[in-house]
Formats: C-alpha cells, structure tokens, sequence
C-alpha cells in the first residue's frame, strides 16, 4: 500500500466523525435520549464489526489471552463512547464548526504531548517551536471559528 493513502485516510476519518456528530444528534432528537442514542450508535458498530470478523474471517481472541492484556488496554471503548456522547450534548448547542474544531484543538494539544513523551508506545518525536507554533495557530482558529 503507497504511504500516502496514510495521509488521505484520516481526511475521511474527519469528514466521517463530522457526519456521524451530525446523525447522532438527529437520532437524539428522534428518540428524545442522547444516551440511548449512544448507545444505538455503538450498537451499529458492534454489529458492522462483528460482521467484518466473520467476512475477514478474522479470529477472536481467547479468554486465556484478553486475560493477559492490561485493563487500561480496554479503555478505547469507553473513551469513545465518551466521546460520542460528548458529541451528541455539544453539538445541537453550539454547532458542528464549533464543536469540531475544539476538538481538533483537544486532540492535537494531546497528540504532541504523546508523541514528544512517548506514551502509549508511540515513537518519540519531541516539541519543537513550529509545532508548538501550529497548535497555537489552531488555539487561535478554535477562538476565531467559535466568535460570535
């Protein structure tokens, strides 16, 4: 696979999470229950992912070796359903521009601190002034996108 589909992926990844804040607010809306909507949300995933195993014919995990992993390993789920339910409260109140570009603000601000520390295993790349000048450029953005 050439590299820069690497690039062009999480282009996609950004056009979808902007639709999918958009959709689970409508379902919101159409239930009444942002948990619930949460929750509905994460049951289409489960199910897609639970029909790409068996199309990929991906094996499961035993229970000997899932009990191998360190607990905070299983976090992933949980922070993302975090993160949707965040998605649904904040979007209807303050729009989808809004909310997405703090959390653009969000992930990058955390994003240098992973990689300049090396936490979670990723490769140590260190802060350097243009970063730090590109997350305050952002900073900035965030500010001018949610002026009123």
């Amino acid at each position: 696979m050439k590299a820069y589909i690497f690039y062009i992926l999480p282009i996609f990844s950004g056009i979808f999470m902007t639709f999918q804040a958009g959709i689970n607010s409508q379902l919101r809306s159409s239930i009444n229950n942002p948990i619930g909507a949460a929750f509905l949300s994460f049951l289409g995933g489960t199910l897609c992912l639970a029909l790409a195993l068996l199309v990929f014919r991906q094996p499961f995990p035993s229970v000997q070796s899932l009990a191998q992993v360190e607990s905070y390993k299983f976090l992933g789920g949980l922070l993302g359903a975090m993160f949707v339910t965040i998605a649904i409260f904040s979007a209807p109140k303050i729009g989808i521009a809004n909310m997405s570009v703090l959390i653009i603000t969000g992930q990058l601000a955390t994003a240098i601190l992973l990689d300049h520390f090396g936490w979670l295993g990723f490769k140590i790349n260190p802060i350097n002034w243009a970063k730090l000048g590109g997350v305050l450029l952002v900073v900035a953005g965030a500010y001018l996108v949610n002026k009123k």
